[in-house]
């Protein structure tokens, strides 16, 4: 009697189970490599065709804008211009500009400040404004693309000069097809894209729009100007283990013998190799997920908030430019918190927006107004996410990682510790100027929306998703060893936790969040407040010193040699950094940096952009330019470009450290590399009758620098060829702020008297401490 081997019908029964999978997967790994190498040849032939056309569109832009700054500079030069410009008739020159040149309008020659260009802002617009500057720092001509009557047109500038002597700035306009016809007449498949640009901004584009994204990858700069042509095309991915497209052709070719050769095996082990697969469960059956237990609801304790409906006087001068803020016990208590949750819930509601996050900073009235701010956001309907003690960033984070969209910061931020407030952000835009006082209007009129029931209240700990997305982001290549003072603000946690997560060595200092500041005051921007961080640097030879402000929201660098590297220069190297990235993007900077920070911005092919003081101005101002980069001289940092564009120093710690970890050079070296001159650091001098802003008003009214270019977006800033002076409002304080920089000793000082004497002309009895 014959039996059955019991091995070799397992492995019979092994066989009938496994040709089939393995027919079918070399079938499926045959289509798929014969898929990806047609997709690579397919994408080699597609790239070399948006290619050919960016070049070609480039190369024709190029050659028309050789043929316009020869114009220029050939009208420029003639005997009747240059009499013109000798007799200073600006007008008449603007008309000669014009003679003779095809196709040009709006020629003029503009007065070397500019004065009346920023005088027009923003009416004016800003493209001539920045085309005039622009050529004032390069010294040549220029080309730009500005709106004229929202079409988009060619302006080409230069500096008018006689001799050496800056006299004016000719400024022509011509049509946009001087160097859009090569990119207008190139032959674009429908699944490509290419694009003239400026900055962030599309000028003109063909193709697929969907791939504007990533166009950057391939773009072209058009020589001796700020233009690029971006191109892009569909992104394929690579060959299975790096294989090119005739690899991937061969190796399908050989699964097609695997796959034949398989089916073509006995028929009786074929058979019944499916006869298992009915047992087999489904990838449903086999994967299943946990439920996720809802967040916990909290109810404030009862008793503590004031009662909103009640008499609660409200002063208005908490209201400010940028925020809420205001001196607790006189003119903020948690009566007044529950008004102003009240308010922001209202707003909220009117456009529709339910859930938002508050988070608060470590000073000693926390957590009283911010059950007080729940309270009332609560009453008007709204869904509040505590995040309890946090700095400014990190709520402003939880916006976006809890998709929210608005947040309140509970914080005096660099006050005083007596002083608190409010930061808020409603639907991304952050109030400022006319949105803050409209919640005090809302108060005072009695517009509060008091919804039937209470919105709910969660908390959640967010802090570890903070430090693992920067870090997931942010690695430095060799660790540098830092001393990180924290002035006892709130930051005195994550901020040691991030750096330390993204490969630094840290040593905190003062990094015990206590709302009292027993140390000194959280505020880099004077330079006394760093004079410990710089003596613990030194004593353990650290490569840097890093400060925060107390919610962690601007920040401060000192060297192992004892430098205070002042935020303008650090957005020298910020900017750089971003730039080489992404090529022409528009960099913003407050009033109060150095002169040398616009021809820096242009040196390494970016836009700069002069703007107000102010981190809800500047987040405003950098949504409309679509900027990439913006900073202001108080220390904060606005890094769109791989972050979300607000205001966070402790991010900008993570990529300052990452730039100086990718040099060869030590951070002293680097940082002391920067472009640099003499200047001062921020003066604040008490505001006569505590009223800064009529003040700088008559100044500015009375003021006369000869020789100088006066601007007038925030306070009045006078510049001359050696350096610059200004004086503005503070929006947050009643002092006026004032700073200088020249590049020279000499030139600082002499700066500094002219301006010293016409304020004590002004006001004989103003204290100036400089």
């Amino acid at each position: 009697m014959s039996e059955t081997n019991p091995g070799r019908a397992q492995l019979h029964a092994s066989l009938k189970q496994l040709l089939p999978v393995v027919a079918v997967a070399s079938g499926l790994v045959a289509a798929w490599l014969a898929w990806s190498g047609w997709q690579q040849h397919s994408d080699e032939s597609r790239r070399n065709a948006v290619q050919q056309a960016r070049d070609t569109a480039a190369q024709s832009a190029a050659a028309a804008l050789k043929t316009e700054y020869k114009r220029m500079q050939e009208r420029l030069a003639t005997p009747a211009m240059q009499e013109s410009l000798v007799g200073g008739d600006l007008v008449t020159a603007g008309k000669l500009l014009a003679e003779g040149w095809p196709l040009a309008k709006q020629a003029q020659v503009l007065a070397p400040d500019l004065a009346g260009e920023y005088g027009q802002l923003p009416q004016g617009g800003y493209g001539r404004l920045a085309a005039a500057e622009a050529a004032i720092a390069a010294g040549k001509p220029v080309a730009w693309v500005v709106k004229d009557k929202g079409a988009a047109q060619l302006a080409v500038a230069a500096p008018a000069k006689v001799g050496e002597q800056l006299v004016g700035v000719a400024y022509v306009l011509l049509p946009l097809q001087r160097i859009s016809t090569g990119l207008e007449q190139a032959q674009i498949a429908d699944d490509s894209y290419v694009a003239l640009r400026q900055g962030g901004a599309t000028v003109l584009e063909r193709g697929d729009a969907g791939l504007a994204g990533g166009a950057e990858a391939l773009a072209a700069k058009i020589p001796d100007s700020d233009l690029r042509v971006a191109a892009a095309v569909p992104d394929v991915a690579g060959g299975p283990l790096g294989l090119g497209a005739l690899a991937c052709f061969l190796a399908s070719g050989l699964f097609v013998l695997v796959a034949l050769a398989a089916w073509r095996l006995p028929k009786r082990l074929r058979a019944s190799a499916s006869e298992a697969d009915d047992a087999a469960p489904t990838l449903a059956e086999a994967v299943t997920v946990a439920d996720i237990p809802p967040l916990p609801k909290l109810e404030p304790a009862a008793g503590k908030a004031a009662d909103a409906s009640g008499e609660v006087t409200i002063d208005r001068g908490i209201f400010r430019a940028y925020d809420i803020r205001g001196v607790v016990g006189q003119s903020l208590d948690v009566g007044v918190a529950v008004q102003i949750g009240h308010a922001i819930g209202s707003l909220m509601h009117e456009v529709g927006l339910t859930d938002i996050i508050v988070g608060r900073d470590g000073r000693l009235s926390g957590p009283s107004l911010t059950e007080g701010l729940i309270a009332g956001l609560r009453k008007a309907g709204r869904n509040v996410i505590d995040i309890g003690l946090a700095p400014t960033p990190l709520t402003y984070y939880g916006a976006y990682l809890l998709r929210a969209g608005s947040c309140v910061s509970v914080t005096g931020s660099h006050n005083p510790p007596d002083y608190n407030g409010f930061k808020i952000v409603v639907g991304g835009e952050t109030l400022s100027g006319e949105t803050i006082t409209d919640l005090y209007d809302r108060i005072a009129g009695g517009r509060l929306h008091t919804a039937d029931t209470l919105g709910s209240l969660q908390m959640r700990d967010i802090s570890e998703d903070y430090v693992q997305r920067i870090a997931s982001d942010v690695q430095i290549d060799q660790p540098l060893r830092v001393v990180v003072d924290a002035g006892n603000g709130v930051a005195g946690d994550l901020g040691p936790r991030v750096l330390t997560a993204i490969g630094a060595e840290v040593t905190p200092l003062y990094c015990e969040i206590d709302g009292t500041f027993p140390n000194h005051h959280p505020d880099p921007s004077e330079p006394h407040n760093l004079a410990d961080l710089i003596k613990m640097v030194q004593r353990l030879d650290a490569d840097l010193g890093i400060a925060f402000d107390g919610d962690g929201d601007r920040l401060g660098v000192v060297t192992r040699d004892g430098q205070n590297i002042f935020p303008d220069r650090l957005l020298m190297l910020f900017a750089a950094d971003v730039l080489d990235r992404n090529p022409g993007a528009q960099i913003i900077f407050d009033v109060k940096c150095t002169g040398r920070l616009p021809g820096h911005i242009l040196r390494h092919g970016g836009s700069p952009l002069m703007w107000k003081t102010g981190h809800s101005l500047i987040k405003s101002k950098m949504r409309e330019t679509d900027a990439e980069l913006a900073g202001e001289m108080s220390g904060h940092f606005f890094f769109k470009e791989r972050w979300y564009g607000f205001d966070d120093g402790i991010y900008a710690a993570a990529r300052l450290l990452e730039i100086l970890a990718s040099r060869p050079q030590s951070a002293s070296e680097t940082l002391a590399a920067l472009p640099d001159g003499f200047s001062t650091p921020e003066i604040k001098v008490a505001a006569p009758d505590g009223d800064p802003h009529t003040f700088v008003e008559t100044f500015r009214n009375a003021a006369r620098f000869e020789g100088a270019r006066l601007s007038t977006i925030d306070g009045l800033r006078v510049d001359w060829p050696d350096g610059w002076g200004l004086v503005r409002a503070s929006n947050t304080t009643p002092v006026l702020v004032l700073r200088f920089d020249a590049d020279s000793k000499q030139a600082l000082e002499r700066i500094k008297a002219d301006f010293r004497t016409q304020l004590l002309a002004l006001k004989p009895d103003l204290v100036l401490p400089f």
